[in-house]
């Protein structure tokens, strides 16, 4: 699959955007409503994508040979459902045709985030949700 091909796969729901914290014994992800700043909330798209490393050097990069950290993605999103071998959701856009599928079925974080740049980074963990998974 060619770079392109990969990049197409993401459906913009924003999620993989999320703080996240791991907890060590258990290994489970648990996600917050937390955004990076950079998330422009009503695309569900980072303002600067190409150059995002350089803006947040420790944002994801999403590679196909990812293997356990997958985990790190929300359970809907399509390159953890191609790493776990399952189907895409009706409501992608690659099977709806539709880009706006995604916030009309209620997976993307549009209007459900706090900015980073708002919040005390000691503060994250009162923002863990369930709405992700």
């Amino acid at each position: 699959m060619s770079r392109d091909q990969w990049e197409m796969l993401c459906d913009g729901c924003g999620r993989c955007c999320l703080h996240k914290f791991e907890d060590e014994d258990s290994g489970e992800i648990f996600f917050t409503d937390v955004a990076c700043r950079y998330l422009d909330e009503e695309t569900c798209s980072c303002s600067h994508y190409n150059s995002r490393q350089t803006y947040v050097p420790n944002c994801l990069r999403i590679d196909s040979d990812w293997g356990d950290k997958f985990n790190w993605l929300p359970s809907t999103c399509a390159y953890r459902l191609l790493y776990e071998k399952k189907s895409l959701h009706d409501w992608h856009p690659l099977v709806s045709g539709n880009k706006e599928s995604v916030h009309l079925a209620g997976i993307s974080v549009r209007g459900r985030t706090f900015s980073d740049a708002d919040i005390n980074n000691e503060q994250t963990y009162l923002h863990v949700i369930e709405w992700v998974n």
